[in-house]
């Protein structure tokens, strides 16, 4: 167990730092799911934006990895550029 009041707190803040980072890495996950089951064009090319921005933020917040959005952001580009070709 821990000594110090220092550490305890380090140990709270990472308990609700990782709560938070699973419920937005999830939320992420859902999104991107959802735009690769759509089919029509229109639809995910408005999702997509949104993903993106969602994306960014994760990686920004350093909960992904901004090669790992990087690399989502990509596929999810080309996956939506061919729906309807």
């Amino acid at each position: 167990m821990a000594n110090h009041k220092s550490s305890l707190k380090r140990i709270r803040q990472t308990a609700s730092r990782r709560l938070r980072n699973r419920y937005y890495a999830k939320t992420a996950r859902n999104a991107v799911r959802n735009l690769r089951k759509m089919t029509d064009k229109a639809q995910a090319q408005e999702a997509l934006v949104k993903v993106t921005k969602m994306l960014d933020k994760l990686a920004a917040k350093k909960t992904i990895s901004k090669n790992k959005a990087s690399n989502l952001k990509s596929k999810l580009a080309i996956y939506t550029n061919k729906l309807g070709a």
